[in-house]
């Protein structure tokens, strides 16, 4: 292996992938912003949610909404359900790993808060259950997978589907645009 030439290789096929959703989740974009906006103005909380470097994800979003983004602000209120082990292991345990995140949403959902599902398949049976326990419950469902999108358009308000099949790609883009919603949430709010 060519080391120089897998690192023009990985930035070209990025940038491929970045063009291609561009071109495709401007809409949807805007759409899961006035979502957010409408939920955060309401009084309402930001609910995030994934497996693995989805998980990362999740928490990541929620820090940069509670603590800050672009600079000091007021705090939006926001939680990634990922993170409470005590509350995971125990209902996989008890409940099965494909119930932790609806009996959280269950738990903690209020209507008009926003739960935000991240699947890079849109197929995670527990990412699936936990949109679906947030519909029954009034809450606005959005949804941050690439593919074809698996189950989650379906069960989402909006859905971000980045246009690659590839899981670190579709990973990077759901990054790029998770902080491009928070910045655009601060500005929106006019916090920044």
């Amino acid at each position: 292996m060519d080391p120089l030439d897998y690192f023009n290789r990985e930035l070209e096929d990025h940038g491929e992938v970045l063009a291609k959703s561009r071109a495709a989740l401007a809409e949807p974009f805007q759409k899961m912003l006035a979502l957010w906006v409408t939920a955060v103005q309401n009084g309402n909380k930001i609910l995030f949610f994934g497996n693995g470097g989805s998980a990362a994800d999740a928490q990541h979003l929620a820090a940069e909404l509670v603590i800050r983004f672009i600079e000091d602000r007021k705090p939006i209120a926001a939680i990634a359900l990922n993170t409470d082990t005590s509350a995971l292991t125990a209902g996989a345990n008890d409940l099965g790993f494909e119930n932790i995140f609806a009996r959280q949403i269950d738990a903690l959902g209020q209507p008009g808060d926003v739960a935000v599902g991240i699947s890079t398949s849109g197929t995670s049976p527990n990412i699936v259950n936990a949109l679906e326990m947030a519909r029954k419950k009034g809450l606005v469902t959005t949804a941050f997978t690439g593919r074809d999108g698996g189950r989650m358009p379906e069960l989402a308000d909006v859905s971000l589907i980045v246009p690659a099949t590839s899981t670190r790609r579709i990973q990077e883009m759901h990054i790029t645009f998770g902080h491009m919603l928070c910045g655009a949430l601060e500005q929106s709010l006019k916090l920044v």
